[in-house]
């Protein structure tokens, strides 16, 4: 179905992008592309889709076909029959204003006829559970239903290959399952051939036929990959531990095999105040609190730490400085009740992890918080002040947000003038923002250009712009979207460092893993309602939604992550 003849790809007089590749993917697998940020990912499903180079540039050298069309000689129109895609950022996918137009419209430009257009616009509403969203204007929707939209868009024209660049990153875990469940149906039942990139790996790893790492361009069982991939799942990461053999790719297939490890874990299992990140200690009796710096109260807390390489701040009581006080907070959005008595208080030094399906109202509140959409009722108020009669240039001082597209806050034509450019608007020593973006990113030369980056890559960069200025509260709206698992190891150790100099953190996020590691409490929103708000470990073991790998494996014992397991070996 797919054929690669020795293609490489390169972008201006650098090194190729992609290398030597020469491979075949057979019709109706589902093949997973996996490997660090920058590897060449997004180029290789580009070349299958005619992208590149007709609209990306670069050079495309060896030859790749599909379905016997050699993509150096037809434009990605002349393969809309045959291909379907769906890049990193589905704004950039949209052609009409609503959902059931863009649905229909991909339909509508190959010539089906209305009954068939009909037809399959109501099954992939309730396929992708977007019947309710079907005559809302895209631009009204979140992130994640935007991404469902944009994979329905490709769904409806029934096409031989499916080309995917990060098609979950935005999804909540029942949306992301619901999606995946499909692309195995019709890979299973209709043949499709299906190529994605996916770099949270714990949620698609399983569906895979064969599975290609790069840059090594090798493909095979996911198994056998996983076994010497540098990039893999927690589940991966504990049978390695462990050494199970074979390796599991489900947590079903890991709990199996997981007896003689919670065996082993048994004595380590503190009996009360687990947190996420903290320390193992055998005593009974909860260790005194840590002073705290100057002008702090001591962390509230106690009973048994668990787990500790690296220190993790101690959680502030109330009494501590309060970053932000949220009280009965409404907002609408057009016809939308967005957010509805929403209660939120974080003081210095705490992490807060905003969890809920797509639509539940989580970028809204980030939103709410900087400004940028008003109260409808109730108050919002950010180290004493309302943000939305705030002067920015006074909230800037006081809170950052980066959010879900990090091309909003990227306009310089390099990233050392991005770079600068922060280093100056924030007034940090010339150098800082460069530093973090190597301490992030490793092997970005300055004279790039933002737009040459991955998606992971740009986050990255929108990520050291924002934290170059250390403001006391940080908030971040899907973090990892786009990251590897060494880049978001990168970013968990740098956010856990800024927590402990007393910076607030307030991430929205689907990455359960994420919040496991770094959180010291979750707040999960439903309806624009917060129904859930408490400490990480109680919170996220009790909805079979939002729990992390390693504690699904290893329950009843409280362990969250494989780090934690690794202390306690």
């Amino acid at each position: 179905m797919i054929r690669f003849e020795n293609v490489s790809v390169t972008y201006g007089a650098g090194e190729p992008t992609l290398r030597d590749l020469d491979l075949t993917v057979p019709e109706g697998e589902l093949v997973l592309l996996v490997g660090p940020s920058g590897v060449g990912k997004s180029a290789l499903l580009g070349a299958v889709s005619g992208l590149v180079p007709h609209f990306t540039g670069g050079t495309l050298k060896g030859r790749v076909t599909v379905a016997g069309r050699d993509t150096r000689t037809h434009m990605p129109r002349e393969l809309a029959d045959v291909v379907g895609t769906v890049g990193q950022d589905p704004l950039a996918h949209f052609v009409t204003d609503t959902v059931e137009d863009e649905l229909a419209y991909g339909m509508e430009s190959l010539g089906l006829a209305p009954a068939v257009m009909r037809r399959r616009v109501e099954e992939t509403l309730d396929l992708l559970g977007l019947a309710e969203l079907r005559d809302r204007p895209i631009a009204t929707l979140s992130g994640g239903q935007q991404q469902r939209v944009a994979i329905g868009s490709v769904l409806t024209p029934h096409p031989e290959v499916l080309v995917l660049d990060e098609p979950t990153s935005a999804l909540d875990p029942a949306a992301a399952e619901d999606v995946l469940a499909v692309l195995q149906r019709l890979v299973h039942d209709l043949g499709t051939t299906v190529l994605m990139a996916e770099h949270r790996l714990e949620r698609v790893v399983q569906y895979a036929d064969q599975v290609l790492l790069l840059p090594e361009g090798v493909m095979g069982p996911p198994a056998e990959i996983m076994s010497v991939s540098p990039v893999h799942p927690p589940v991966v990461a504990l049978g390695r531990l462990a050494g199970w053999s074979p390796l599991p790719l489900t947590v079903r297939d890991a709990r199996r095999a997981a007896g003689p490890v919670r065996d082993r874990l048994e004595a380590r299992v503190p009996t009360a105040g687990l947190r996420p990140g903290s320390p193992v200690s055998h005593t009974a009796m909860a260790p005194k609190a840590p002073d705290a710096p100057a002008g702090r109260a001591p962390g509230r807390g106690g009973g048994i730490s668990l787990f500790r390489r690296r220190p993790r701040p101690s959680v502030p009581t109330a009494e501590a400085h309060r970053l932000v006080d949220v009280r009965s907070l409404g907002v609408r959005r057009g016809r939308v009740e967005a957010l509805r008595r929403v209660d939120l208080q974080v003081t210095a030094g705490e992490t807060v992890a905003l969890m809920g399906r797509n639509g539940a109202g989580k970028s809204t509140l980030l939103n709410a918080l900087v400004g940028i959409v008003p109260p409808t009722s109730g108050t919002a108020l950010v180290a004493g002040r309302p943000p939305h009669h705030t002067d920015p240039r006074e909230m800037i001082r006081h809170v950052g947000l980066v959010p879900q597209e990090p091309r909003d806050l990227l306009y310089a034509d390099t990233v050392g003038a991005e770079c600068s450019a922060a280093d100056a608007d924030t007034g940090a020593a010339p150098g800082t923002c460069r530093a973090l973006v190597s301490e992030l990113l490793p092997g970005v030369a300055d004279g790039t250009h933002p737009r040459d980056l991955s998606e992971g890559q740009r986050l990255a960069l929108a990520l050291a712009v924002v934290m170059t200025g250390r403001p006391p509260l940080l908030l971040l709206d899907e973090p990892t979207r786009g990251l590897d698992y060494a880049a978001k190891a990168r970013l968990v150790a740098h956010l856990r460092e800024l927590a402990g100099a007393g910076h607030a953190i307030v991430l929205a996020t689907h990455d359960v893993e994420l919040a496991a590691e770094l959180a010291h409490r979750v707040v999960i929103l439903a309806g624009g309602e917060v129904v859930a708000d408490g400490p990480t470990a109680e919170v996220v073991v009790s909805s079979p939604a939002f729990s992390p790998q390693v504690a699904k494996i290893l329950a009843p014992q409280p362990w969250l992550t494989v780090e934690q397991v690794r202390e306690a070996w």
